[in-house]
């Protein structure tokens, strides 16, 4: 294995995308395994005689561990060199526990894989985007949102092959088979990555010049003090907060989305997956393109056009009801929603600094995480109380708050694009 440090070659024109295909391979496991479960959760749901409320609450304590881990977990990679060996525990953390969940037939059990599967997937994106943001810091928005359509492959792909497997095997069944592929991908990730760094590497044959901001090794009462001055950052707080309320609207949309279809519109697993391939298949698409252009035209003008259609379609699926519209108005969310993750992931790498690139992405995903743990409880409990098409009203609201905060996003540098350049 060869170590690969970002500042061998300072710019990313010309940089091969072998490191971007990989990880981004490796991110297509990590939401892989948890929208097999959003397909398996009306199951378990029916099996363990659950409510709509414990449904919301199995999903909330997954994110809240999440929430918990995230900005631990940036200061971890912050100060640990080999990035690919984080990003293989990463994916084992995320899919051994679902491994667990096979053997158990208690709620409180599954409370706890879940717990255990927020802590493993919150580790790998303070690892993977400030990696790629560093190897790549000419082309942030492209890199992020190839990054991000490995996420929407994932998430495209399980309910897809899980709904066609329910035919044949049970839940327990699948969730065991379940753990090979990211077995697979966290070996491949060892090999090919293990000796990534984002910082350079001293020799015996010379010594290499530090790249601007970076330390091999930082005093502890350094990194704090770095750390004061990110929780000070304005920016940084308002993408964080904006991005929080996004989560909330995706997150309680997967875990809903499926019970919806499976409870109220009678789909089999099969038609459910389907639903759910087209929802993510128009993310798929959406990435790229949304992270394209906000490198030419600029981060803002992206973020707030995607937010007001995916409220104007959120709208528009509540209105529609139990027609069969419905699972039209599913694909074009799809294209609008994950079209804002890329792009608020490339700004926030711009208005942090370099050498907080972990911690600054483990704050949006923790702070994330918490909207993402707050959404699926009360949208359980508004389903209870008022029926789950009143649910999709609530998303609606929290998308039109996500894009309140960004027109307070101060003007200039921090809006991106290729007016600015990047961090």
């Amino acid at each position: 294995m060869s170590t690969i440090s970002a500042t061998t070659q300072p710019a990313s024109v010309g940089r091969s995308f072998r490191q971007v295909w990989l990880i981004t391979g490796g991110h297509a496991l990590t939401h892989w395994y948890p929208a097999t479960f959003y397909l398996l959760l009306p199951l378990i749901g029916k099996e363990l005689g659950l409510s709509y409320s414990q449904i919301g609450l199995v999903m909330t304590s997954q994110y809240i561990a999440g929430a918990i881990a995230n900005i631990p977990g940036g200061m971890l990679v912050d100060n640990v060199g080999r990035k690919g060996f984080l990003m293989a525990l990463s994916l084992f953390w995320i899919g051994f526990p679902y491994l667990l969940m096979s053997f158990t037939h208690s709620y409180w059990m599954m409370l706890l894989c879940v717990t255990m599967v927020g802590v493993g997937n919150n580790l790998w994106h303070p690892t993977a985007i400030p990696t790629l943001g560093k190897l790549y810091p000419d082309r942030k928005g492209l890199v992020l949102s190839l990054h991000g359509m490995g996420g929407n492959v994932g998430e495209a792909l399980a309910p897809l092959a899980i709904g066609t497997l329910l035919a044949a095997l049970t839940w327990r069944e699948i969730v065991v088979l379940n753990v090979i592929p990211g077995v697979v991908m966290g070996i491949l990730i060892l090999l090919f990555l293990g000796a990534i760094r984002l910082s350079p590497k001293k020799t015996n044959a010379e010594t290499q010049a530090l790249e601007e901001g970076d330390h091999e090794r930082r005093a502890l009462s350094q990194y704090f003090r770095d750390f004061g001055q990110l929780l000070r950052n304005r920016s940084l707080i308002l993408l964080c907060t904006s991005s929080a309320f996004r989560s909330m609207t995706q997150n309680a949309l997967l875990t809903f989305l499926p019970v919806f279809l499976a409870y109220e519109m009678g789909y089999s697993p099969l038609w459910v997956g389907v639903c759910m391939f087209a929802l993510q298949t128009a993310g798929f698409i959406a990435s790229p393109i949304s992270g394209h252009l906000s490198d030419r035209m600029g981060r803002r003008q992206i973020l707030i056009t995607s937010m007001a259609m995916t409220a104007v379609v959120l709208g528009f699926m509540a209105f529609a009801g139990r027609s069969p519209i419905f699972v039209f108005f599913v694909a074009l969310l799809g294209f609008f929603l994950y079209a804002i993750r890329p792009v608020l992931q490339a700004w926030l790498l711009e208005t942090t600094p370099k050498n907080m690139g972990g911690t600054g992405i483990g704050m949006l995903f923790g702070i994330q995480a918490l909207g993402s743990a707050v959404a699926p409880l009360v949208g359980g409990l508004i389903a209870d109380a008022y029926g789950l098409l009143a649910t999709f009203y609530f998303l609606a609201g929290t998308i039109v708050v996500a894009n309140f905060f960004i027109f307070f996003m101060p003007a200039g540098r921090a809006d991106g694009g290729a007016a600015s350049k990047p961090a």
